[in-house]
């Protein structure tokens, strides 16, 4: 009896007074209902199907919410009515989408267009260039001692280059096969498109109420720690996404200029290749360089000498100057587990999550570490014993 009543009491110290056990038992049949759920298709298709319809439009305008948002907090602290600043931000980015496709899309479409058109032309002169360089004595040492050959190697490239871009045609023609399918597509993304205005509107308006609201289905004793995780997770969002878009349009307004400076064709479009592909940390750069690269490949070898010069310049400008101005160490996150955590969303999500991997990533990141914090709280299994030390006791001297 007395071996039971001892049983029982350590079953309800370690078990039943554990909240981190009951969080795990909690979290445990919650899973196991997930599951079961799902295997009903009815339950989950509308969910998924909903989701799917508003993350596009949800992302933009979250994303756009972050950038926009501290100017119009700015004209709210200078005694400017929130509606009213809101407005005015609305008219300015139509004076600039003006702007823009009055005097810029004109420019980007015919250097698009004449690119696309000399894209066989640039390909017989990388062909012609390459063939050169690995014609000349030093690679003719090196082909000798790697036993390379230079003509298969390049036949192999361009078989493979075309299988490449025919199975990515062919793919895309899959995708779109039916024009219902290409309808369907295309009418979502311009629904998405259409409805990021609304949402950011009440967004940019009632952005603040929001924490408040959440807080409303939390329980009490978990609110506070709740709201510093929020806001904890809004810093890092929210400095993340102003900071590597501003980095992004710094990085393409400097190769802009350093491509005019050298003289290098399809500046303005280079350049904006650039910007865009910047927005992803680390493998951006070095897939943006790729079409400078040929471009100044096929124009001369004192061109490419110089595009690389340009592009080091910039890197470095960016890396010691601004980087560190704009976004600093918010973060905190390893280059190489950025590059890790970026390929393993792409291999899941695709561009999507390549796009919102980083973020991601910081906000599970802050979830987690406030995770071990209570774990570490709430349990003695991290409970360190204070060692008392005992007082060094002195005989008194004999007289």
């Amino acid at each position: 009896m007395e071996r039971a009543r001892l049983w029982s009491e350590r079953f309800k110290l370690f078990f039943l007074n554990n909240r981190f056990v009951i969080f795990l038992l909690v979290l445990f049949l919650i899973s196991i209902n997930i599951f079961m759920l799902s295997k009903i298709p009815y339950v989950f298709t509308p969910l998924i199907v909903l989701v799917k319809t508003v993350i596009l439009p949800i992302i933009l305008s979250g994303i756009l919410f972050y950038l926009f948002n501290p100017l119009v907090d700015f004209l709210e602290r200078h005694k400017v009515k929130r509606i009213y600043s809101i407005i005015l931000l609305y008219i300015l980015i139509i004076g600039v989408l003006v702007l823009i496709i009055s005097l810029v899309i004109p420019v980007i479409k015919s250097q698009i267009l004449e690119l696309i058109g000399n894209i066989p032309t640039l390909y017989d002169q990388a062909t012609v260039q390459i063939q050169k360089w690995l014609g000349s004595d030093v690679f003719l040492q090196i082909q000798q001692s790697l036993n390379v050959n230079p003509q298969e190697l390049l036949k192999t490239l361009s078989a493979r280059g075309e299988a490449l871009f025919s199975s990515g045609f062919s793919g895309f023609a899959s995708t779109f096969s039916g024009i219902g399918g290409f309808l369907g597509t295309l009418t979502e993304v311009i629904l998405s498109i259409v409805t990021v205005p609304f949402i950011l509107f009440y967004l940019l308006k009632d952005g603040k109420n929001l924490p408040s609201y959440i807080l409303q289905f939390i329980p009490v004793n978990l609110r506070g720690q709740t709201s510093e995780v929020m806001s904890e997770m809004n810093n890092k969002i929210s400095s993340y996404i102003r900071g590597q878009i501003i980095v992004s349009f710094c990085i393409g307004i400097l190769l802009y200029i350093g491509y005019n400076i050298i003289g290098l064709d399809y500046a303005l479009v280079l350049a904006i290749i650039a910007s865009f592909t910047s927005i992803v940390p680390y493998l951006g750069p070095a897939i943006a360089i790729t079409p400078a690269l040929v471009v100044a490949l096929v124009t001369s070898p004192v061109m490419l000498l110089k595009m690389i010069v340009v592009w080091t310049v910039v890197q470095l400008i960016e890396g010691k100057l601004i980087s560190p101005q704009i976004m600093g160490k918010s973060l905190k996150v390893h280059p190489i587990t950025i590059i890790f955590v970026i390929l393993t969303a792409g291999n899941l999500f695709g561009v999507v999550g390549i796009l919102l991997a980083v973020p991601g990533y910081a906000v599970l990141k802050v979830v987690i570490t406030h995770l071990f914090e209570w774990l570490k709280k709430s349990s003695d299994l991290y409970e360190t014993k204070k060692v008392t030390e005992k007082p060094i006791e002195v005989e008194p001297k004999k007289v």
